[in-house]
């Protein structure tokens, strides 16, 4: 990863991430929390679905980004459309909208993701230094070794 933005956008997966397992965490124990899975037995595959493509985007594989944007888009898709339509009609109590803006989290993070992979491809942060490609970007300046010079680097 080369831009502060990527790292930024990993931690907040992990946030993300975190936090989606303290829901899981509090509604299997049977404890009341503001936001509430769809599914227990969905909800605990996608996060070890998650694990595996948060590796795979902090080595920019763009399988990674595509295998998150499905799963979570299938996952909290329906759910945001659902709570979104109960919320034009009326139903628009504290833990419905924390519920749909946490499902429109888990649909716009993936998409960030995968721009920010997308766009990552042609960005460099580190290509080079003016004051230094003069002599190391140049073959003029190159050490030419004698076939007699020892190469064995010794460290005493």
């Amino acid at each position: 990863m080369k831009s502060f933005a990527s790292w930024m956008l990993i931690m907040i997966v992990g946030l993300f991430w975190i936090f989606r397992v303290v829901v899981l965490f509090t509604s299997s124990m049977g404890m009341e929390f503001i936001v509430q899975p769809i599914s227990e037995e969905t909800e605990m595959l996608l996060l070890f679905i998650t694990i595996i493509c948060i590796v795979l985007i902090a080595k920019r594989k763009m399988a990674g980004a595509i295998i998150y944007l499905l799963t979570y888009w299938v996952y909290f898709g329906m759910d945001a459309i659902q709570r979104i339509i109960s919320m034009t009609n009326g139903n628009t109590g504290a833990q419905t909208t924390i519920a749909t803006f946490s499902s429109v989290i888990g649909i716009l993070l993936p998409l960030f993701v995968l721009i920010d992979i997308l766009l990552d491809k042609g960005r460099k942060t580190s290509g080079g230094n003016k004051q230094t490609d003069w002599f190391y970007k140049n073959k003029q300046f190159d050490r030419e070794l004698d076939e007699r010079a020892d190469k064995n680097h010794y460290k005493f």
